[in-house]
């Protein structure tokens, strides 16, 4: 079976991108090779670390990705998916050859503020809105290659 490329692009592939590159390669990694990169990398984000070790998955020293490197090296994905608010997925690069973009805006956990209970909260709320969306998307696309299946005689 082919795997389906992934890239989830984020402004600083510190929270969301990384919880959504890590979901998806627990939910469908044999059907997926997933990465995750930001517009301007910048350090993990210690909430987002915490709310995927309680998923059992260690990204401990886990490096930050550009999106532009990655377009540089000439990767290919076939599905491109901001998790960024509206206006930073706009500035996210244009990948050649890829077969669909998506956005899926996700609150950005580095402005979450209040005691570490308040945020680690907040940032469980973003992995359970990341992991539903991953899961709606995963069967969709599982549909949709049935239907394609079908359509080659």
């Amino acid at each position: 079976m082919i795997k389906h490329r992934v890239l989830f692009v984020c402004v600083h592939n510190s929270a969301r991108s990384q919880m959504a590159e890590e979901l998806l390669r627990k939910i469908a990694g044999d059907r997926f090779d997933v990465e995750s990169a930001g517009l301007e990398p910048g350090k993990l984000n210690p909430y987002a670390v915490a709310a995927l070790r309680e998923e059992g998955i260690d990204i401990t020293g886990k490096e930050t990705v550009s999106a532009f490197e990655l377009l540089k090296q000439g990767r290919y994905y076939t599905y491109v998916i901001t998790v960024c608010d509206e206006t930073s997925a706009e500035t996210c690069p244009i990948f050649p050859g890829c077969r669909e973009r998506f956005h899926w805006s996700f609150p950005d956990p580095s402005k979450f503020t209040g005691t570490d209970e308040e945020i680690m909260k907040r940032v469980r709320e973003v992995r359970e809105r990341i992991r539903e969306k991953i899961t709606e998307w995963v069967t969709a696309v599982k549909r949709e290659n049935k239907r394609d299946k079908l359509k080659v005689v």
